[in-house]
């Protein structure tokens, strides 16, 4: 995906769920990766403590990276949470690089459900 697509994507995708789900300031990646979470986990709208969000952003990230070959989806446990495993060692990149990747792979879950 080309930089300029890419940003299109992301800032169409901003605008559609900031829309969505109005809140107190501007969207951001961490933001997304908690509704994407939230989305796999069907929790809806719930008030987390830290550890919570934690483990949500970690399901979000297993979610949109497993396209890419880096998470294989294992279960669910007896609580609903997936339980995903490590396939390949996520690349050593710069947080600018890291930034692109997320984005990019979260673009791409937001393609496939046709979101956007």
């Amino acid at each position: 995906m080309r930089s300029a697509e890419l940003k299109a994507d992301w800032e169409t995708l901003l605008k559609k769920l900031t829309n969505q789900f109005p809140g107190d300031g501007d969207l951001d990646l961490d933001g997304v990766l908690l509704l994407v979470g939230t989305q796999e986990l069907q929790m809806g709208y719930v008030k987390m403590k830290k550890d919570v969000k934690i483990n949500v952003l970690h399901v979000a990230i297993c979610t949109v990276l497993e396209p890419y070959g880096y998470y294989e989806f294992e279960k669910r446990d007896e609580e609903g949470w997936p339980h995903y495993k490590a396939l390949e060692t996520l690349p050593n990149l710069k947080a600018g690089e890291q930034a692109i990747l997320m984005k990019q792979a979260v673009v791409n879950y937001f393609k496939e459900s046709s979101y956007i």
